[in-house]
């Protein structure tokens, strides 16, 4: 697992830096090739005219084999918005490895119907 972690308008302390490392073995789970993962992570301290106080920037970007994942929070505790955007990231990954799994099934169902010939249907071009 490749990490890169920068801190804008603070400083990158290392209890930030082992927390969000911490966060990403966490994602790691949901990786097969954790080698091939490339992280990017941005921890940010940002002054919004709308919010009081210290307001936190987390933002995370993973490339996985080729598919980018991107996720952000703003919340008034760092370690809240980092928790928050690692619970994003999960849900992408796994909703994208879903929607390959559930894609491959559907087209090997068909290639099967089409070869026990109940269906006419091309699996390929989706027509008849």
């Amino acid at each position: 697992m490749n990490t890169n972690i920068k801190a804008t308008n603070m400083e990158l302390t290392s209890a930030i830096n082992d927390y969000v490392n911490k966060r990403l073995s966490g994602v790691g789970k949901f990786v097969k090739d954790k080698d091939g993962m490339i992280a990017f992570v941005e921890v940010a301290k940002t002054t919004n005219h709308h919010n009081k106080g210290d307001v936190f920037r987390a933002e995370f970007n993973i490339e996985i084999a080729g598919t980018k994942f991107y996720a952000f929070s703003e919340k008034e505790d760092l370690y809240k918005a980092i928790d928050d955007v690692k619970e994003e990231i999960v849900r992408q990954i796994t909703n994208s490895k879903e929607r390959k799994q559930t894609l491959f099934k559907r087209g090997a169902t068909s290639v099967k119907k089409m070869l026990k010939g109940f269906s006419d249907r091309n699996p390929f071009t989706s027509k008849y």
